[in-house]
């Protein structure tokens, strides 16, 4: 009988670099929420993707930025926290954003990803490193930018890829399998995420409202999974609450004649059912709680350190 084998992989970087994107990539499963937004996730989301019979268990993390407030402390400590115990640590790198250089977000993703190599390197921890969205940037213009974070960090490895199209990331499951230390499984074979779900229902919907609103509802939005009730006919019902922290925004959550909030639940519902292969009935409410991101239950929900 072949022994199992198992890694868990911390994979840490920058805001919005595309750890989520690759992670799902990994899995080949929807594990984690993707947005253009930075800060999408907000806790550890663990993927599990089944190689062989080595089982690779990927945390994807929170962007590692500077944080300003208590719940950005939080899930920045909430990334590094992943390293603990880890066979292996993936840094991922925004390579457009690097090339493109010195304005606004990406002026930010420069600074956040050479602390994140230069930490790393302080802690004389080995990772890999993984330039994404190369698709973006020109040949000299990468190899540039490798020989400069190389020279920044602590890396066993370099994987140029793009997580979105799925180009090169076999490569890095391959030699994550191949390093995997003999153990077993931490999962069973078939789960590809370690959150229940109504954690699940709760993100898919939060991804949802974030892609709807734009850059009228920044971040300032939770979402809750109130109740979940099994069908006779195996469906499910669904109530959730969207906490926003002003008025203002309830309204805009909620659009015209209630056409914002439909769209969002429409959506929210479609994945769903795709998720939870079975019917959904999902209710969607919106509240105004100005303090949700400073009250202690939100972070325990969360699985944040609210001490942080």
């Amino acid at each position: 009988m072949t022994e199992q084998r198992c890694a868990v992989v911390a994979v840490l970087g920058a805001p919005n670099a595309g750890k989520s994107t690759l992670v799902n990539t990994l899995v080949g499963a929807k594990v984690a929420a993707v947005t253009q937004k930075v800060q999408t996730t907000r806790a550890l989301v663990r993927g599990i993707a089944m190689r062989d019979e080595v089982q690779l268990v990927l945390i994807d993390t929170p962007g590692v930025f500077s944080p300003k407030r208590r719940l950005d402390r939080a899930m920045v400590a909430a990334a590094w926290s992943a390293l603990e115990g880890a066979d292996a640590i993936i840094h991922v790198v925004d390579a457009a954003a690097h090339v493109s250089g010195a304005k606004g977000a990406d002026a930010h993703a420069v600074s956040d990803s050479t602390a994140i190599a230069s930490k790393l390197k302080q802690m004389e921890l080995a990772s890999i490193l993984v330039l994404n969205k190369v698709d973006a940037v020109s040949r000299p213009e990468l190899l540039a930018l490798t020989t400069k974070l190389v020279e920044e960090g602590l890396y066993t490895d370099v994987f140029m890829i793009s997580a979105r199209k799925g180009d090169g990331v076999d490569d890095i499951a391959r030699v994550l399998t191949e390093r995997a230390p003999e153990g077993p499984w931490l999962f069973p074979e078939d789960q590809t995420m370690d959150a229940p779900a109504r954690v699940l229902a709760a993100e898919i919907t939060r991804e949802k409202a974030f892609l709807r609103l734009h850059e009228e509802l920044p971040y300032e939005l939770i979402v809750e999974t109130d109740t979940w009730e099994e069908r006779k006919d195996g469906s499910a019902k669904i109530d959730q609450t969207i906490y926003v922290a002003r008025e203002s925004q309830r309204k805009i959550a909620i659009g015209a004649k209630g056409q914002t909030i439909k769209t969002i639940g429409e959506l929210a519902r479609k994945e769903m059912e795709e998720a939870f292969d079975r019917r959904i009935h999902l209710f969607l409410h919106v509240k105004v709680n100005e303090d949700w991101h400073e009250q202690r239950s939100v972070f325990q929900r969360l699985g944040l350190d609210y001490e942080a």
